[in-house]
């Protein structure tokens, strides 16, 4: 709305053409969502599920009787900002209400007295994913002037195409993944959250800096992608957001984001990589969450379907078995977790975008 508003008042008066400037959205998005979620967010405290003590885990007792499903407030002011602010397409209109969808699932699981259980929000994860993945793969095919799908990997120059049936499988696995094990790792106050704005900050500079930038993509021999710009802007919201809940989820939290927010957000984190057109890029996104909550999915499925035992003497989430084994804190935990994963990220993106 923000961007059509500048291009009729600019003739009127001069400086109302800055609403149409990327550079210009990308502030107000990030500025708007962090102030307005800090302000909101402790308004809803009383109208929020409290959280029962999740069994299993080291803070269930802390946890006990703080507000939660905060994702709620927060991913549906995203939507409503994404309108207000951001000139989308199609294709970002369906990314972020299934973003929103996704939200709903994991909030309604929050107030629920008894939990929906694991196949159940496997199911739903798998049928949001599976529509994104048909989504995305419309969307990847009409960004090449062949029609094709096309893939960039790291070391490669040239790109791969890819069938369609090939990126929907990737695409539902990444983001079925990505989903899981962002929600295992919201276990530790502010920890999820910021592993979480990690990869947004570097998902929003990818698209507008390199991916929607046509002499810098060509320069890294990466796909140009049209509206990257507005991928951009889109992603720094979600950002802004997500510092505004961090300002109350800062140990010791005041609220807690549930399933509402941590499925959300994995949602969106596993669909901005596949419009990226490199999944690859994950793993320099969401790599710790992977190791955290990923290896603990893997020891649960091996398990269950095989009765194989891997990692018997480990505790998963794996930031339970540093703080139960290894007596890390919770702020510990949270520092070392983003040390890693800054790390990580800036190795492997320069990695893939260089050695090429």
């Amino acid at each position: 709305m923000l961007y059509y508003i500048g291009s009729f008042i600019q003739h009127y008066w001069g400086p109302g053409r800055l609403l149409q400037s990327y550079t210009v959205l990308i502030l107000i998005a990030l500025y708007e969502g962090f102030l307005l979620t800090q302000l909101l967010l402790p308004k809803f405290y009383d109208k929020l599920p409290h959280d029962r003590g999740r069994e299993f885990t080291l803070t269930a007792e802390a946890a006990k009787g703080k507000p939660t499903g905060a994702g709620v407030v927060f991913i549906t002011l995203f939507v409503v900002l994404c309108f207000v602010i951001i000139p989308l397409n199609r294709t970002q209109i369906f990314i972020v209400l299934l973003t929103w969808f996704m939200m709903l699932t994991g909030y309604l699981d929050d107030r629920s007295l008894t939990s929906w259980g694991e196949y159940k929000k496997g199911l739903l994860d798998l049928i949001i994913s599976l529509v994104a993945s048909f989504i995305l793969m419309k969307y990847c095919a009409s960004e090449s002037e062949d029609g094709f799908i096309h893939f960039w990997l790291p070391i490669l120059s040239d790109t791969i195409i890819v069938s369609p049936w090939v990126f929907i499988l990737i695409s539902t696995i990444l983001l079925w993944l990505s989903i899981n094990t962002t929600n295992c790792t919201d276990g530790v106050d502010g920890l999820s959250g910021s592993l979480v704005l990690v990869a947004l900050l570097t998902m929003g500079a990818i698209f507008y800096f390199i991916l929607g930038h046509v002499d810098i993509a060509a320069y890294l021999l990466v796909p140009h992608l049209s509206d990257g710009a507005t991928w951009g802007v889109i992603t720094f919201l979600l950002a802004g957001i997500l510092m505004g809940y961090l300002w109350h989820n800062a140990y010791p939290s005041k609220v807690m984001m549930g399933d509402a927010g941590s499925r959300a957000l994995g949602f969106y984190i596993g669909a901005a990589v596949m419009v990226s057109r490199n999944p690859f890029l994950i793993l320099a996104t969401s790599s710790i969450m992977f190791v955290n909550g990923g290896m603990g999915l893997m020891k649960v499925f091996l398990l269950r379907f095989f009765k194989i035992h891997i990692f018997k003497e480990v505790r998963f989430p794996l930031h339970d078995h540093l703080r139960k084994n290894h007596g890390w804190s919770p702020t510990q935990v949270l520092m070392k977790f983003l040390i890693m994963q800054l790390l990580i990220t800036s190795a492997l993106v320069g990695l893939f975008f260089k050695v090429r």
